[in-house]
């Protein structure tokens, strides 16, 4: 069962793509146009990159290259470990609009999502039931190590693709459907492709934000409606709920010393003229029972 609750990080605008990575918790900072981390202690952030866009989803390639996404230009940038910062890919072609979370496996190929369609304008004017019937579906994009951009899971679409995850064995990716209320799991091939699409399980009425993944094959989900991240066993089953107070959560990540810190990130919203006014995200975290596993 997870332990009392305790807050790592604050002042934040809108904390997106938690990874633990190098004895500390990186994040981005949307609107702040950061890519920070802190120590599982918590209240010392620091700043890895300035950014001159919108920071998403994170990831390091095998040379311990820094990959981060670029939502609103569609890109995902390279920052080599000698400093250098490059564009690394264009998924203009692919993305439906802005580009949002990431998983790169241990070859250094990085699975992106993307929204598909103007949600916040569209949550304004037509409200989220429409969205949930109506909205776009989009194409996930594959990033080979050399940059070469494809459509990973060929013709295959989906409905507002998030927190991408991979098993330990490098063998199943799988994928928050969010708007769709599901877990959608794919076969990786030997070349980095997506083939036998299912579900992994229905999360509904929960919707599945970020995600990751746990020594035992469950899913903690990040639910973007309430307070609260909720693990989920294959199939569907709930298997724990940790309630995150007054603010929502959006992403989640395990790590710490021991694997089993569980962090999340809460906001009051992500609407992005509501969330980029004021600095009310959070990072919290508790200890729960069951160490984190595959990527990222």
């Amino acid at each position: 069962m997870a332990s009392e609750l305790r807050t790592v990080a604050e002042g934040l605008y809108f904390g997106e793509g938690p990874r633990w990575h190098d004895g500390r918790l990186w994040f981005s900072d949307f609107y702040a146009h950061r890519v920070c981390s802190v120590s599982e202690a918590g209240g010392d952030i620091r700043v890895e990159l300035e950014f001159d866009d919108q920071p998403s989803g994170l990831g390091w390639m095998p040379d311990g290259s820094l990959l981060v996404v670029s939502m609103v230009r569609q890109q995902v940038w390279r920052r080599w470990p000698d400093g250098r910062l490059e564009r690394h890919a264009d998924l203009s072609d692919i993305a439906g609009f802005w580009c949002n979370d990431m998983v790169v496996d241990g070859e250094g190929r990085a699975y992106v999502g993307n929204f598909g369609f103007d949600l916040d304008a569209v949550l304004l004017d037509k409200g989220p039931d429409w969205v949930r019937e109506n909205g776009e579906t989009t194409s996930l994009a594959l990033i080979q190590p050399d940059g070469t951009v494809s459509l990973a899971a060929g013709e295959e679409k989906l409905f507002f693709p998030n927190g991408p995850v991979i098993t330990p064995d490098g063998k199943t990716f799988i994928v928050g459907e969010t708007l769709a209320g599901k877990l959608t799991a794919f076969d990786i091939e030997a070349d980095g492709h997506l083939s036998n699409r299912r579900e992994w399980a229905s999360t509904d009425p929960r919707l599945p934000d970020g995600i990751c993944l746990d020594a035992e094959g469950a899913i903690w989900i990040a639910n973007p409606l309430a307070p609260e991240c909720v693990r989920y066993a294959q199939g569907g089953e709930v298997l724990e709920v940790v309630e995150t107070g007054e603010l929502n959560c959006y992403a989640c990540m395990l790590g710490g010393a021991d694997g089993k810190t569980l962090f999340m990130v809460v906001a009051p919203t992500s609407h992005r003229d509501f969330a980029s006014a004021e600095r009310k995200g959070k990072i919290i975290a508790c200890k729960v029972d069951v160490a984190r596993a595959g990527r990222p």
